[in-house]
C-alpha cells in the first residue's frame, strides 16, 4: 500500500508542477506586441508602433521594487552598448507608484532611456493585465514579442538576443 501512495503522491506533484509551469510560462514569442501610447516623464508621446523596425525592451517596474533598483544599472548599461545601433528600451513604472518617486529615482539615476509613467494602467492591461515587477517583453523589429520575462532579467541572455537581432534587422 505505501508505493501506491508514492506513486499518488507523485502523480499530485506533476500536476501541480505542470499547472504552475502553465501559468507562470513566458509567453511562447508568437504574439504581436500590443497597440501603446503613452507620455513619457519629459512629455514626450510614446507610440510602440514608432519602434517598428527597432528592438525594443518594454520593462514594467516600481519604485518600491529592489528587482526593479537592481536592473537599473544593467539596462543602462545594455542601453548605451545598443541604442547607437537602433535598440530602445521603454521603461514603464507602474499605476501605484507615486509620480513624485518615479520622477525623483529617473533624476537620479539618471536613466538615458525613455520612461513613462502608467497612470491610468493601460499599458499593464494592455501587456496581459502585468501586476509583478520587474516584468520585461523584448520586442523584436517586426514587432514580436520574442521573451517575456517575469523577474530580474539574465543580462547576458538579453545582450545577446538583442545583438543577434541587430545583426539581422533589414533596414
Amino acid at each position: 500500500m505505501k508505493a501506491k501512495e508514492i506513486f499518488f503522491a507523485i502523480c499530485g506533484l506533476a500536476l501541480i508542477s505542470a499547472v504552475a509551469w502553465l501559468w507562470l510560462s513566458p509567453s511562447s514569442g508568437l504574439q504581436t506586441a500590443p497597440p501603446l501610447a503613452l507620455t513619457s516623464l519629459d512629455g514626450k508621446p510614446v507610440n510602440l508602433a514608432d519602434y517598428r523596425g527597432k528592438p525594443v525592451l518594454v520593462t514594467f517596474w516600481a519604485t518600491t521594487c529592489p528587482g526593479c533598483v537592481a536592473e537599473m544599472p544593467h539596462l543602462v548599461e545594455l542601453y548605451q552598448m545598443f541604442a547607437p545601433q537602433g535598440f530602445k528600451i521603454l521603461a514603464i513604472a507602474m499605476p501605484y507608484d507615486d509620480p513624485n518617486h518615479v520622477a525623483e529615482m529617473v533624476r537620479q539615476r539618471q536613466l538615458p532611456y525613455t520612461v513613462a509613467h502608467d497612470l491610468q494602467g493601460s499599458a499593464a492591461a494592455a501587456f496581459g493585465n502585468v501586476s509583478l515587477t520587474p516584468t520585461s517583453f523584448l520586442i523584436s523589429p517586426d514587432g514580436r514579442i520574442v521573451q517575456h520575462t517575469l523577474g530580474e532579467l539574465d543580462m547576458g541572455q538579453l545582450e545577446q538576443r538583442i545583438q543577434a537581432m541587430l545583426k539581422t534587422k533589414v533596414g
